[in-house]
């Protein structure tokens, strides 16, 4: 397997020598876009479709033959229609550990992360993810990547309506949707959804606790510089593993699992 990588840009590590827009100096302006920007539902879906379809464009994406997609299809084909939501799963064949969902439904699993999270958990992550869909957390996150791709210069981030971007553009879009941090709220209310999306369905509710306790252990890696970099900005896994059991022990679904450990081979 190989890391994310994308022809314009890196949206894992910097692969190439393109030049980066400077958020720094445009920050005030970026801002003053983001609030004046008239951006709809149908804004967001539109945009993050044209971002998932560059990135899978330009990622190696998991074949239907994939031992990766089969048991993607087996865990989520029955939730492509979930809570109102179109919902469309693949996976990316690539060394980080990650997942996304993005506000037209379109939901990306890493394959590394696959290969530690068992079946329950794995469904306990992409509740999460689907949660932020749900709650509209990603239409703030691509309204703002928008405003980062179409600031060409300060002044082009005041303007009030979505207009057409280029293929460049949509690299750059692309890039800053997949690094867009929600707020510790935002993701205490997806850690909420997963949990009831599980309990919802029937499937184990520990596995949003295990799934937490294996985040916590990554974190904790000296080699998971990029993962640490991307978990700063969620509440403390730890602590949402403990939320997690404590729901757990009061709907009287609680099992022990024991000592939670990372996989020292893949799971299948």
């Amino acid at each position: 397997m190989k890391k994310i990588m994308l022809t314009v840009l890196s949206l894992v590590a910097m692969a190439t020598a393109q030049a980066q827009i400077n958020l720094g100096k445009m920050a005030g302006a970026a801002s003053k876009g983001v609030q004046a920007l008239s951006f709809s539902n149908a804004d967001a879906q539109k945009l993050s479709k044209e971002s998932v379809d560059w990135m899978d464009t330009h990622n190696q994406v998991a074949d239907a033959n994939s031992l990766y997609t089969k048991r993607l299809n087996r865990l989520f084909g029955k939730h492509k229609n979930e809570d109102g939501m179109s919902l469309n799963y693949k996976v990316y064949l690539v060394t980080d550990i990650n997942a996304f969902a993005c506000a037209d439904g379109s939901v990306r699993v890493f394959s590394s992360l696959m290969d530690l999270m068992t079946d329950d958990e794995l469904l306990a992550i992409i509740g999460h993810e689907i949660g932020h869909v749900k709650n509209e957390d990603t239409k703030d996150a691509i309204k703002a990547a928008y405003t980062r791709a179409a600031l060409q210069e300060a002044g082009s981030a005041a303007s009030s309506t979505v207009k057409a971007l280029s293929e460049s553009q949509i690299g750059e879009m692309a890039e800053a949707m997949l690094d867009a941090k929600h707020s510790k709220k935002q993701e205490s209310q997806a850690d909420e959804y997963s949990y009831n999306f599980m309990k919802k369905h029937g499937y184990n509710v520990v596995g949003v606790y295990t799934a937490f306790k294996k985040l916590a252990l990554l974190s904790g890696g000296e080699t998971q510089s990029r993962f640490q970099k991307m978990m700063s900005s969620h509440p403390d896994s730890e602590k949402r593993a403990e939320a997690a059991k404590k729901r757990a022990i009061k709907d009287g679904l609680w099992k022990d699992p024991g000592e939670v450990k990372l996989p020292t081979t893949p799971i299948e």
